[in-house]
């Protein structure tokens, strides 16, 4: 009897194993054929801080060769290979993040640039459940093409029920550069942007910082509600290990590169000490997490579960 009953469960066991395999090769087959597209990533990211609810929004990502020909351009092709293989990325490519935010706050609706273009932003807003026209406000943190690329569309404003705000100096200075991307997308919009500068609130809780370097007239904008705070640092930091563990090395948009990275070790460092959550703008997605300051540097701990407790 006990004999007959293991093999009995030995036979059950097997049958159950064996069907299995076909299956485990085919999704070994396809796994290896998926290899040829990048992986899925979610469009979204909702957090709170406080009363805000905070969503970063993926509006898009691009894939770079040879990224020290953006990154580091001051580091030797040694030092830049070694940093980056202790912190196990290559060191000949790299993906990069587009990440807009958006913030509730009360009754308003207050999205933080805007991504490369009008179907990247809006595709975001809709898997987070909302609506361009459901924006009450839009923040622009300066005006490179892939922070403004979302404004306009062929069939004109994106985001046709809000207001613009953005620093005097960063728009005093696109105005007189004869930028094609300046004017097909904010120039148009000109009559409907506020303006602000370094101190001022866009609502309460939400205040400007200047982060100049960059960008003549870059902002970051920090956060608080709830006894939390947080800093939307936009392109202070470009990589969330060759700029922010090297934030002297130079980076190719920086328009001034020595003020970019003053710029970067005064706010990151500050972040660091204070201890507030962080966005920045082209970190991995969902582009949160906090700020450890190492060495010359700064270590980037990802977001995990602590917004959401």
């Amino acid at each position: 009897m006990t004999r007959s009953l293991m093999t009995r469960r030995a036979a059950l066991k097997t049958a159950a194993i064996l069907p299995a395999a076909p299956a485990i090769l085919t999704g070994t087959r396809a796994a290896a054929q998926s290899t040829e597209s990048p992986p899925a990533i979610p469009l979204y990211r909702r957090m709170q801080l406080g009363d805000m609810t905070v969503t970063t929004l993926l509006a898009g990502t691009r894939e770079l060769e040879n990224p020290q020909t953006i990154f580091g351009m001051n580091a030797s092709p040694e030092d830049f290979a070694e940093v980056s293989q202790n912190a196990f990325i290559p060191h000949d490519k790299s993906l990069n993040f587009f990440t807009p935010t958006l913030v509730e706050t009360g009754s308003e609706k207050i999205l933080f640039d805007t991504g490369l273009m009008p179907a990247g932003i809006t595709a975001a807003l809709a898997a987070a459940g909302h609506s361009p026209d459901e924006i009450t406000t839009v923040v622009i943190t300066h005006m490179h093409g892939d922070h403004i690329g979302g404004l306009m569309g062929d069939g004109g404003e994106t985001f046709a029920n809000a207001k613009y705000v953005t620093g005097q100096v960063e728009f005093d200075h696109w105005s007189n550069a004869g930028n094609e991307t300046f004017e097909a997308k904010v120039r148009p919009l000109a009559e409907k942007i506020t303006f602000l500068k370094g101190g001022d609130s866009v609502v309460s809780g939400i205040s400007a910082v200047d982060a100049f370097g960059h960008t003549p007239g870059h902002m970051a904008f920090r956060l608080e509600s709830g006894g939390k705070g947080l800093m939307l640092a936009a392109d202070t930091t470009n990589h969330y290990v060759w700029s922010l563990q090297k934030p002297d090395w130079e980076v190719k948009y920086d328009m001034d590169k020595e003020a970019a990275a003053a710029t970067r070790k005064s706010l990151l460092g500050m972040v660091a000490a204070d201890r507030l959550a962080f966005i920045g703008y082209h970190m991995p997605f969902p582009g949160v997490g906090h700020l450890e300051a190492t060495g010359d540097g700064f270590h980037f701990h990802p977001m995990t579960y602590q917004l959401n407790l």
